[in-house]
């Protein structure tokens, strides 16, 4: 084996995997009111592949933040109607997971009052209150964490209201997905 074979092995061997970084998919929700990232659980497999698919379909682009309550959440994703709730292709069994609850900041799957707690994949919340709703915890599936944006959080949830909790002025919102290195997401989290 010649000297060029050797150094090429090793730089196929050990330099390689350097530049081959993983990366994981981070939600990024822009809305009127500014930027939203979420990092997306593992742990919640079906809810985490369900929201990456409905983003890269633009599901949410043509949706709003449609209930927003000060210390509770701000929701998102097509309104409280039946359809959203009984069409098979939009319902997840739930994926509760010990340790994984509603703190400040976490993004759950909405459902209605099924028995079997069916998440409604079109809808997702996240949680304003900041001492958490840990009184949702094993009734509603929490599968991703904001990381940077719950200032915009908050902005959303003070805006001006109908008696249903309906903005009066429509937050709309695009939903897109983009594959960041753990690298970028310490930075994107420390620049918070």
């Amino acid at each position: 084996m010649n000297q060029k074979t050797i150094l090429s092995l090793f730089f196929w061997t050990f330099a390689i995997p350097v530049f081959a970084q993983s990366t994981e998919p981070i939600g990024i929700i822009e809305t009127t009111e500014g930027t939203i990232y979420i990092q997306l659980f593992d742990e919640t497999p079906k809810h985490k592949a369900s929201f990456v698919q409905l983003a890269f379909k633009g599901y949410w682009d043509s949706l709003t933040f449609n209930r927003v309550i000060p210390n509770f959440v701000a929701q998102a994703g097509c309104p409280d109607t039946e359809a959203g709730f009984t069409d098979p292709e939009y319902l997840l069994k739930p994926e509760f997971v010990k340790g994984i609850t509603h703190v400040y900041g976490a993004v759950g799957a909405g459902r209605d009052d099924n028995p079997d707690k069916l998440s409604a994949r079109c809808q997702f919340y996240i949680v304003q209150n900041k001492n958490g709703l840990h009184r949702l915890d094993n009734d509603y599936t929490v599968f991703g964490q904001v990381i940077k944006g719950m200032d915009i959080v908050e902005k959303i949830v003070f805006v001006k209201r109908d008696e249903d909790d309906e903005p009066i002025s429509h937050i709309t919102m695009t939903v897109k997905i983009r594959e960041m290195t753990k690298a970028e997401i310490k930075s994107l989290v420390q620049n918070h």
